[in-house]
């Protein structure tokens, strides 16, 4: 009998590119590790370039920090929901604030209306975090600051706070945001033009270096680029791209590189494909820790540790069939820990719609928890270590970020590029780019563009706007003025003006103001005097 000849069914496969334009194989082997990075088996966590962690023994001696974005209303109702982080296993706090108080606004300015304490805690005075914080430990409990443009302002009354209530500044640790510049990218509440705002940046990392240092006085935020529309590899290079900015102005006032590039960390993003996400922080830690070493000559091992917070994900979260929205953050907290994070935080599932509520903010915090007391993540260190797909993946992200980094340098360097818009048009094209693939299905979201349920119920509980606490906000504020030292408050106003004129640090000066409970907007208003306001030009 004849045999019958046997054919292969010819086999198409999809072609697979990531959002860094990066194609993946079927098939990874050790010579892709090798061709892409003959050094690379060698690495050790805990030792340069740190790409496989910034510690010998990361999470097995201790886990992340968990550290839930919270704050709303008024700082009364701030202090309980922090309480109740605290009591169900939170360990540090990262504190959300107002639009008015991020403006640099007072509650009771006409442009204020409507948005006190709507989504986050309204701050006018030093009367608000001694009620914030009250009760609160701060050397148990580090805070985090969600502020920008008012940064000044607010680590001033953080300091201020702690050294009324006798803490050490010189042992004090905390983060501020501070990232001005991702401000013009992609979020907004600037306040001043680019240079002053900048120049403000330095003058708190310079202060701190010399005054507070161990508390991070900034964490650059590839976050909210990426939440802009960036792709991974954009998001990573224009925060290192920031970075070196702010280290370059705090250089040339005299201060060394390794006494403060330790105290700079990062704000991440994570959503999208789960290994292009583990691999941009491999690749990302690997090139800073090269980019401190080779270009800024730092002698301590620490000055280039990529620090980091990451584990929300807004933009990956959706408003359709929002409980998938719960598995989706597990997901994000678990490509968190496989990257190896200091600090997480989880968007909650109703995010998309609202202020979180006390149930979605616990069940976030659960996620973390179950992760770390059931999963196993923190057993070993770079568990995907030697994956060959990862490493490889790992090694083509170093050099897709240096070159959009070199990219930023051809057009005059971050701040220059920010000025002109350039990175903004980066940023929308590539917001332009994703979004159409949504929408023509070549990006697939479940319950978006696949696996539709065409008339399905909101579950989601909206947080109502507490108008009462925004109305108690302006009576506390009122309260202040007619009980403070008017004379003392015109004096430490009058300082910072004359300080702002002779291109002084200005931290000093507004560090006395709080103290003598000037406002927010009365502080920030003396430097719009002074520096004038940034007006958004309309790029084309």
């Amino acid at each position: 009998m004849q045999k019958e000849s046997i054919k292969p069914k010819a086999t198409e496969l999809n072609q697979v590119i990531l959002e860094s334009g990066v194609e993946v194989k079927p098939l990874y082997t050790r010579e892709d590790v090798i061709r892409t990075n003959p050094e690379g088996e060698q690495e050790k966590p805990g030792a340069f370039p740190f790409t496989r962690g910034i510690h010998p023994l990361m999470y097995r001696k201790r886990p992340f920090t968990i550290r839930q974005y919270a704050g709303f209303a008024s700082p009364e109702e701030s202090n309980e929901r922090f309480k109740f982080l605290i009591r169900n296993g939170q360990n540090g706090l990262n504190v959300a604030f107002d639009l008015p108080t991020q403006c640099g606004l007072d509650s009771d300015d006409p442009r204020a209306k409507g948005e006190v304490g709507r989504v986050g805690m309204s701050v006018d005075t030093l009367e608000d975090f001694e009620i914030a914080f009250r009760d609160i430990d701060l050397e148990k409990i580090t805070v985090s600051m969600t502020i920008n443009g008012s940064a000044l302002v607010i680590m001033a009354m953080y300091f201020a706070l702690a050294e009324k209530r006798g803490y050490n500044l010189s042992e004090l640790r905390g983060t501020a945001q501070n990232d001005i510049l991702k401000e013009f990218i992609g979020r907004g509440t600037w306040i001043f033009p680019v240079n002053h705002s900048v120049k403000l940046v330095v003058d708190t990392i310079e202060y701190c270096a010399k005054n507070i240092p161990r508390y991070s006085p900034v964490s650059v935020c590839g976050y909210h680029i990426r939440e802009s529309g960036a792709n991974p590899v954009q998001e990573m290079a224009y925060a290192f791209c920031i970075a070196k900015a702010y280290s370059d102005e705090t250089i040339r006032r005299g201060i060394n590189i390794d006494e403060f590039a330790s105290r700079l960390s990062y704000n991440f993003d994570i959503y999208g494909n789960l290994f292009e996400q583990i691999a941009k922080f491999r690749g990302g830690r690997r090139l800073w820790a090269k980019i401190m070493k080779e270009e800024y000559q730092a002698k301590k091992e620490e000055s280039g540790w990529m620090r980091m917070i990451a584990g929300g994900g807004g933009a990956g979260l959706t408003k359709e069939q929002p409980e998938n929205n719960i598995v989706r953050t597990a997901y994000y907290a678990l490509i968190s820990a496989l990257s190896g994070t200091q600090t997480m935080a989880l968007c909650t599932y109703d995010e998309a719609f609202t202020i979180p509520t006390e149930k979605s903010a616990e069940i976030a915090l659960r996620t973390m928890q179950i992760m770390i007391h059931e999963m196993g993540v923190c057993d070993t260190v770079d568990p995907l270590g030697g994956s060959y797909y990862v490493e490889t993946l790992t090694n083509q992200f170093e050099v897709l970020i240096r070159s959009e980094m070199k990219k930023v340098d051809e057009w005059g360097g971050i701040i220059k590029a920010v000025t002109e818009g350039k990175i903004q048009k980066a940023v929308s094209e590539q917001a332009y780019l994703r979004e159409k693939a949504m929408q023509d299905g070549n990006i697939l979201k479940v319950g978006v563009n696949c696996f539709r349920k065409e008339e399905e119920a909101k579950t989601v509980e909206f947080h109502p706007y507490n108008t009462k606490a925004a109305e108690d906000q302006i009576s506390k504020l009122k309260k202040i003025r007619t009980i403070r030292d008017a004379a003392k408050v015109n004096a430490a106003l009058e300082k910072l003006r004359i300080d702002a004129k002779e291109n002084k640090n200005l931290m000093p000066a507004t560090i006395n103001a709080v103290k003598n409970y000037a406002s927010v907007g009365e502080i920030v208003g003396v430097l719009k005097e002074v520096y004038g306001e940034y007006k958004e030009p309309v790029f084309f």
